[in-house]
């Protein structure tokens, strides 16, 4: 029998047009792992158990006449709660908004997966307003790591992350601010891409600028390719957007890397320290590329770490979307989130003009390496998921998140596409992830090398062991 929590988006679109199986099926069995599983995990702030059949049962009726909706009819996802979903709250983690909506649109993304006939399991839990890496907030407590729920699932689209990585849904709507879809999949294993800024519309606009990208979660890169030809579609509300991709990604995945140029930057000159095991499985990645055609060295872009220009874009971000919240409802915020809210409401117009400046140069900079590199290959994270529940690792000299995710953050900055995608395990079982990063609008580029990875056998995790303990009927 069939695992159906198991499959792809594409598999289930495949099993469907064959008449293997049905959407309804699917659904039941998704809506089945996420209740069993979510207990454990806290990957859900709602399951829309009684929407979700009544969704599937129109799609299979679609596809009894042979006319889908679209390329995702059908298909179980989920929707990270910061974006807007018509019928449904969007809480974005906190006591200071209410149930009372009205919820009347859908953010561009969602809107493009219910154009497609999509079927919506349910909102993932996120931090507060999506501020920092790891997923844990004052309204919907902490997630969990689906190889170790006593481990963080990372963030901000932790929920997102852990219920790919569980079968509850092959695809998943993220955000990504400094890191927010790769730091989760690296620690759940899943991948995740951060496309070109703009590439996929964003409404209502972020706080947080033009740092905050739309993107996906899935499986594998070919799922990303086909969300991402979905989502990227042209939305009229966002006057940042870029224009439609000519053409879909999901054509552009076969080409392979060899002939490829790639610089591998294993700790970015020296200045991040990566643990050995980290660092060892994302050396074999890269050995697989070169394996593979593609012309690797080791070559660093050289910049200086651009965390303070990042903190003050970032900062101010949040307290602008705090402005108009009251005492009371400021009392009831994330003590991390207001303490970096103070912070960025002391920047000035000229501080953050300042970290302007900065991520210009960096930008400039990244450009330049991008003539002489197709790829820059790092890890996506410097060390495996930690405690759950905590900003920071215990015993770190950081204090805020950006000092252990050094590898994510400078390409929001610079709005390139980056993927994560898994390349082993460490000796306690969790997941490690690569990092592919290309310049701005080579998204292709960077799904067909990922794409290229799977392909080439590139470690398949095992299952997390919290499914063993979870069964799913067939």
């Amino acid at each position: 029998m069939t695992d159906l929590t198991a499959l792809t988006a594409a598999q289930l679109v495949a099993g469907y047009a064959a008449g293997d199986f049905s959407p309804v099926e699917a659904t039941r069995a998704a809506l089945e792992r996420a209740e069993a599983v979510d207990p454990r995990v806290n990957a859900f702030v709602r399951i829309y158990g009684d929407t979700a059949l009544e969704a599937a049962r129109a799609s299979a009726e679609r596809w009894r006449r042979g006319a889908p909706a679209g390329l995702v009819d059908g298909v179980p996802v989920t929707v990270k709660d910061i974006l807007l979903q018509r019928g449904a709250p969007t809480y974005k983690g906190s006591w200071t908004i209410s149930d009372a909506g009205p919820w009347e649109e859908d953010a561009p993304s969602v809107a493009r997966l219910r154009e497609h006939g999509a079927v919506f399991l349910g909102k993932t839990t996120t931090p507060e307003f999506a501020w920092k890496g790891v997923t844990d907030s004052p309204r919907h407590g902490s997630t969990g790591n689906p190889y170790a729920p006593d481990r963080t699932a990372g963030g901000s689209s932790g929920g997102a992350a852990a219920a790919v990585a569980l079968g509850a849904g092959p695809l998943a709507l993220g955000t990504d601010g400094g890191g927010s879809v790769r730091i989760p999949a690296s620690f759940s294993g899943t991948f995740a891409l951060k496309p070109t800024y703009g590439r996929v519309p964003l409404y209502p606009a972020s706080a947080f600028g033009t740092l905050a990208h739309v993107g996906p979660l899935t499986r594998d890169a070919a799922d990303a390719a086909l969300l991402l030809d979905v989502i990227g579609g042209a939305d009229p509300r966002d006057w940042s957007a870029l224009a439609p991709y000519p053409g879909n990604f999901r054509d552009q995945l076969a080409g392979g890397v060899a002939g490829l140029r790639i610089a591998y930057s294993p700790d970015f000159g020296g200045r991040v320290a990566v643990e050995p095991q980290v660092a060892a499985a994302v050396r074999r990645a890269v050995e697989r590329l070169a394996e593979l055609g593609a012309r690797v060295e080791e070559a660093d872009p050289g910049f200086e770490d651009p965390v303070e220009a990042f903190h003050v874009l970032w900062f101010s971000g949040a307290a602008r979307v705090t402005q108009g919240l009251d005492e009371e409802q400021r009392a009831r915020l994330d003590p991390g989130l207001r303490e970096v809210i103070e912070q960025g409401a002391r920047s000035s117009a000229l501080d953050y003009l300042a970290a302007v400046d900065v991520r210009m140069a960096l930008g400039a900079r990244l450009g330049a390496f991008h003539q002489r590199y197709d790829l820059l290959v790092t890890p996506t994270m410097p060390d495996t998921a930690f405690e759950r529940g905590v900003e920071v690792p215990k015993g770190s000299p950081h204090t805020r998140w950006t000092g252990w995710t050094p590898f994510s953050y400078p390409f929001n900055l610079t709005q390139q596409p980056a993927a994560s995608l898994p390349c082993g395990l460490d000796d306690a079982g969790l997941p490690i992830g690569v990092q592919l990063v290309a310049a701005r609008h080579a998204d292709a580029l960077v799904l067909r090398a990922a794409h290229a990875l799977y392909g080439a056998g590139l470690p398949e995790l095992p299952p997390p062991p919290l499914l063993t303990e979870s069964p799913v009927r067939s």
